[in-house]
């Protein structure tokens, strides 16, 4: 009779072991393709903010951004989210998605990297910024923007992905962003346009805005909400063309 060699691996057993070590690799690549866009957002964020600045990353996510910026500017950054921990070890603090568990003045800057399409209150978290931003403190913002087509059907994808953990997605035009900044008291030192390809798994057009508080301070109210001249992309509805249709 044959016996089978106890020292071979069964079919299904190899099946599955090849698998799990694909799964593996898999999750190395998407970890290390997440640390090194994080880098060169890193380095984007402190060619414009001084060494040494105190700073609260928004919507930290995973804390990569914060940890390169830790190193890069030889100081402490301090993410927030609505998370339990991050990925990256940083100083987090996580708070209830509306108010910051931070002190009045107590940052240089404040970066909101791609959070704000997220902001179910968006006037709620301005008027929180403004109010733990030191006086001449920066906010870097980047956000995605529905330009065309193929940059309405990523938003679209992204929405469903988080429309039931964080809420529906509101996407602005650069047109709708630059309103609502002013309308919440904060004035655009500069903007620009970055490469949809820079994340090859999310090409959508993207643009970096840096701002700085003017010291007014709004309540969102439904006169506000209706004398807003921009367009604003609520993803699955039809919206009206305007003058906020183009960047």
């Amino acid at each position: 009779m044959l016996r089978r060699s106890s020292g071979l691996p069964t079919l299904p057993g190899a099946m599955k072991g090849l698998l799990e070590g694909t799964k593996r690799r898999l999750k190395r690549s998407r970890r290390r393709r997440a640390v090194g866009r994080a880098y060169d957002m890193a380095l984007e964020i402190a060619r414009v903010i001084p060494r040494g600045s105190s700073v609260l990353d928004v919507g930290c996510g995973n804390g990569f951004i914060a940890h390169h910026l830790t190193g890069m500017l030889r100081t402490n950054v301090v993410g927030l989210d609505v998370a339990k921990q991050t990925e990256a070890s940083i100083p987090y603090v996580p708070y209830n998605g509306r108010h910051f568990p931070v002190k009045d003045e107590s940052f240089d800057v404040i970066l909101l990297c791609y959070v704000l399409h997220h902001a179910q209150e968006f006037y709620l978290v301005m008027n929180e910024v403004k109010r733990v931003l030191r006086e001449g403190g920066l906010v870097i913002v980047y956000e995605d923007m529905p330009l065309g087509q193929l940059d309405r059907f990523v938003c679209g994808i992204h929405n469903r992905k988080w429309r039931d953990r964080t809420g529906p997605c509101t996407f602005q035009l650069a047109a709708g962003w630059r309103f609502l900044f002013g309308l919440t008291g904060f004035e655009i030192v500069s903007e620009r346009t970055l490469s949809r390809w820079r994340n090859l798994a999310h090409p959508v057009s993207r643009r970096f805005f840096l701002l700085r508080a003017n010291g007014s301070q709004i309540e969102r109210s439904e006169s506000t909400a209706q004398a807003c001249p921009h367009d604003e992309v609520k993803v699955g509805l039809k919206w009206p063309r305007s003058a906020g249709t183009t960047s």
